[in-house]
């Protein structure tokens, strides 16, 4: 049965839609059930397929999109007036989120039937991935808060499933518990501002509870509610999303395959975050104290994670400090209502992000496991497509024109720039630092002298083409996709804001000034000008240290100073939650095992069990055998029977 918005017809059955996440969920199904009567190669073809198809019913659903509607697939949960339906709603912002997890998400499942074509498991991890995949195609798709939430969810137990997928090695299965005890604490959060929602607006509805927010039908809470409501929400996109102090669970994650890494800094669990606040934008707008905590939280979590990147030398470690950088930016770009830019950055991301990551994957996999850049060097001859890609995606997180994320920063700064000088500039400060460690990146593995062992030396060679063409694919996506928001000196049309118009109508309707103001044309050549000026001089700089003075990073046993060694140790915020969560939480743990576990709950169960034998021990020796002993207790019985009853009478 079908349900739209007044006014518009689904154009197509609900079987239609169901599909979209149902071909993952089948590959998951497959995968799973068959994994060990299956081939690497044949789960990774049904893993891809089922995504391919996902990709290929959206882009059917995206070519022919005319209007928004919502279509309800049964009804769900019905309790007095909680009225809940299993609905999803398709408008422009879950039509491109769908192509982007599902066409990312296809690169990433055809590079993993090379990467992981040796693995012993090869049909469990397709599995999981393809759950990954149904998970967050669910959270996008879901027409209100509740089935966003199960997607949530489900993106939150794939990350576990997928980090300490090889859960032989202990260090990744406490990496994998990382990441879901630190989402929990965000997912708390979330789940706390669905439950204000509902008392709020009396529904969970996207459609219902924006209208009832832009028209202020509750009364004259609108800003003290909603701003309540957007921090818990906030908090948590802050886990999903990993911003301070929510982040340490990302860098972390690495200890999972590098696809994995790939699909959840790319296109899946990263963006969960940022989907949240863009679909709950009326709500945001209407709480400008909760925007201002998103961007101030935004600009530090991009300043910090890019100091931290510094210091790196596991090449995915990199790239994870610099997911969390990149992310703050985004976040930065919805603080200031520069709600478009943000997703802009989203998709410009996802592309060059996913390159590098697979790029990173490309370089392990050819330096037999190596992730250490300090034992790279001079790869570039015996990796040319790896590095020719990777060098593209390093130019576009680094925001040199023409690439992807040069528009996507440039245009985030921007807003930025009207809205405050001093942030402005420590963005600005941040895309150096972002230019300077990517190309440090890049230098150290492909150029200068190999520092490896022999026998990597004579393992070298580029991967195969199941992972050289998405690598191929994202680059030429990472080059070109920022044209989808030309800026406006070039004359361009932003394609990807006047399709998202329609999404953030309430919002403009609040506050249309914050959409309509732009710097103007002299000011927007200073501010690219300065922006790509900065970005250039930490590709120079990076140059000058490691490849014209060849200098190389300190080994891990070489004396640091102290700021060099409090950045290298990533500022000890892990040992400080250590010491202030973890150390207190496992001395309770044991404290109530000795004494409340032992000293009181053992004693009562083994009691009562030693009572209960003791008794036994007892009947049994009224078990004689003898009928004449049963017939005298029989007697004995009665005459006690009838004592009672006539000491009553």
């Amino acid at each position: 049965m079908e349900t739209v918005l007044p006014g518009a017809n689904a154009p197509y059955s609900a079987l239609f839609y169901a599909a979209i996440p149902g071909l993952p969920f089948l590959g998951f199904l497959l995968n799973g059930l068959l994994n060990r009567k299956l081939s690497g190669t044949l789960a990774g073809l049904i893993g891809s397929a089922t995504v391919l198809g996902s990709f290929l019913l959206s882009l059917t659903l995206f070519m022919g999109f005319k209007y928004q509607y919502t279509v309800q697939l049964f009804d769900w949960i019905s309790v007095g007036s909680l009225q809940i339906p299993f609905g999803y709603q398709i408008d422009q912002l879950s039509l491109i989120m769908l192509l982007l997890i599902t066409g990312v998400g296809f690169l990433i499942h055809v590079y993993s039937i090379g990467y992981m074509g040796h693995d012993e498991n090869v049909g469990k991890f397709f599995s999981f991935l393809n759950l990954f995949v149904f998970s967050m195609l669910i959270l996008v798709m879901g027409s209100n808060f509740v089935i966003l939430f199960i997607g949530w969810e489900g993106v939150g137990l794939c990350s576990y499933l997928l980090i300490g997928f090889w859960n032989k090695n202990t260090s990744y299965n406490n990496a994998a518990k990382k990441a879901f005890i630190i989402n929990r604490v965000g997912d708390l959060g979330f789940l706390l501002g669905i439950f204000l929602i509902y008392l709020t607006f009396n529904s969970v509805q996207y459609g219902e509870v924006f209208q009832k927010a832009h028209l202020g039908q509750f009364g004259t809470y609108t800003v003290g509610i909603c701003t309540a409501i957007t921090l818990l929400l906030f908090v948590g996109a802050m886990g999903k999303s990993a911003q301070l102090p929510l982040y340490t669970w990302l860098p972390d994650a690495m200890a999972g395959p590098t696809p994995v890494s790939a699909l959840i800094h790319a296109a899946t669990m990263v963006t969960a975050g940022i989907y949240l606040v863009l679909r709950a934008n009326v709500l945001f707008t209407l709480a400008p104290h909760t925007l201002e905590v998103v961007g101030i939280v935004g600009l530090a979590t991009a300043l910090f994670a890019a100091t931290i990147g510094l210091a790196q030398n596991d090449i995915k470690k990199v790239l994870a400090y610099s997911t969390v950088s990149q992310l703050g930016y985004m976040f930065l770009a919805l603080g200031v209502m520069g709600y478009t830019s943000s997703f802009f950055h989203v998709l410009t991301h996802a592309f060059f992000k996913a390159l590098l990551f697979l790029g990173a994957g490309s370089v392990i996999h050819g330096m037999s496991n190596e992730q250490d850049m300090r034992r790279m060097g001079g790869l570039r001859k015996s990796m040319p497509i790896t590095f020719i890609t990777m060098f593209i995606g390093c130019l576009a997180i680094a925001g040199i024109p023409p690439f992807a994320g040069f528009f996507s920063k440039d245009e985030i700064l921007s807003h930025v720039y009207e809205h405050s000088k001093v942030m402005w500039a420590i963005g600005v400060f941040t895309s150096f630092l972002t230019a300077f460690y990517m190309f440090r990146l890049l230098f150290l593995t492909f150029f200068g002298e190999f520092r490896g062992t022999e026998e990597q030396r004579h393992h070298l060679h580029e991967s195969p083409a199941s992972m050289t063409l998405p690598l191929i694919v994202l680059a030429i996506l990472s080059a070109v996709g920022g044209f989808m928001g030309a800026p406006m000196f070039l004359g361009g049309k932003h394609y990807l804001a006047d399709f998202l118009a329609p999404i953030f109508t309430y919002s403009k309707e609040i506050l249309p000034a914050a959409f309509t103001a732009e710097p103007d044309h002299n000011t927007e050549l200073m501010l690219i000008g300065i922006s790509v000026l900065v970005a250039v001089v930490g590709i120079v700089f990076a140059y000058v240290v490691y490849v014209a003075r060849a200098q190389r990073p300190a080994e891990e046993e070489s004396q640091r100073s102290g700021l060099d060694s409090l950045v290298y140790h990533k500022y000890y915020v892990d040992e400080l939650y250590n010491s202030l969560f973890v150390k207190p939480t496992m001395a309770l743990s044991s404290g109530l095992y000795k004494f409340v576990e032992n000293g009181i709950i053992d004693p009562i169960a083994n009691g009562v069990g030693r009572a209960t034998l003791a008794g036994g021990q007892l009947l049994r020796f009224v078990q004689t055998g003898s009928v004449e002993t049963y017939l005298l207790l029989m007697v004995i019985g009665i005459v006690l029977i009838l004592g009672l009853n006539m000491g009553r009478m």
